[in-house]
C-alpha cells in the first residue's frame, strides 16, 4: 500500500497535477481518499519527502517541493517514462549529457586504469564486433561503458552512470524497431580502448566524444521517427 500510494503522488507532482509549494490533504484525508491506512499512507510520505518530492514539517503542512531543485538523479527513471510513455525531451536531455560527461569520465580513465582494463575492453569489443541486433549492440555499448566508468574511479560519475543505465535501458526496447545498424561501430569503440589502455588522456576524450555523438546521432534520429512522446 505505501508503494501505490508513493507513485500516485508521484506521478501527479511529475506531471504538474500538484505545483510546488501547493499543501498535501492530511494524512488522514489522504487515507481515506486512497483508500488506505494512515500508517501506509505516513510511509509513503517518508519516501517522498526522502526523493525531494515533498517537504514534511512536524505539526504543519505537508507542501509539494520542485523536483526540478530539489531531487536527485534517482528520479530520471521516472521522468523518462510516465504512464507506460517515453519522453523524448527527457531523452534528449540525457542524450546532452551524456555528450559532455562521457569524455571526462574516458579521460579520467585513461590517466588512473589499472592493468585488468585492457582484458575487460578486449572482451567487451570481441562482444560488440559479433553482435548483430542494433539494440543488444547499444545493451553491450553499455557494458563496455561500464569498465571505463570504474577505471575512472570517480563514486561520482559512478553513481551517475548507475541512473543512467537504469533509464536509458528501458528506453531501448521503445526505440528498437527505430535504431538502425549505423549504430554499431565497433571500430570507433577500438579506437577509444586503444587510447584508454595506451593512456593517453587527450585522445582517449576525443575518441569518447566522437564514439557518443555518433550514437547520439543515431539514437536522436529514432526519437524524431516515433514523432513525440511515445
Amino acid at each position: 500500500m505505501p508503494e501505490e500510494v508513493f507513485e500516485q503522488i508521484t506521478a501527479d507532482v511529475l506531471s504538474g497535477e500538484m505545483q510546488p509549494g501547493q499543501a498535501l490533504p492530511s494524512e488522514r484525508r489522504l487515507a481515506e481518499m486512497l483508500g488506505v491506512s494512515r500508517p501506509a499512507v505516513r510511509e509513503a510520505l517518508k519516501r517522498l519527502s526522502a526523493v525531494g518530492l515533498i517537504e514534511v514539517r512536524q505539526g504543519d503542512v505537508t507542501t509539494v517541493r520542485d523536483f526540478r531543485r530539489h531531487a536527485g538523479m534517482d528520479l530520471l527513471p521516472r521522468l523518462l517514462f510516465r504512464d507506460g510513455k517515453l519522453d523524448v525531451s527527457v531523452a534528449h536531455s540525457m542524450l546532452e549529457a551524456r555528450l559532455r560527461t562521457g569524455p571526462k569520465v574516458a579521460e579520467l580513465a585513461a590517466e588512473r586504469h589499472g592493468p585488468e582494463l585492457s582484458d575487460l575492453l578486449d572482451e567487451s569489443l570481441r562482444i560488440l564486433e559479433t553482435e548483430n541486433d542494433p539494440t543488444e549492440w547499444q545493451r553491450h555499448a553499455l557494458t563496455f561503458w561500464d569498465h571505463v566508468v570504474d577505471a575512472a574511479g570517480s563514486i561520482v560519475f559512478r553513481l551517475m552512470y548507475n541512473e543512467f543505465r537504469a533509464a536509458y535501458e528501458p528506453a531501448l526496447a521503445v526505440l528498437a524497431s527505430e535504431i538502425t545498424a549505423d549504430i554499431k561501430r565497433p571500430d570507433t569503440y577500438r579506437k577509444l580502448a586503444d587510447a584508454l589502455c595506451a593512456g593517453d588522456p587527450a585522445g582517449a576524450k576525443q575518441a569518447a566524444y566522437d564514439v557518443i555523438d555518433l550514437a547520439n546521432t543515431t539514437i536522436m534520429s529514432a526519437l524524431e521517427r516515433l514523432g513525440g512522446p511515445q
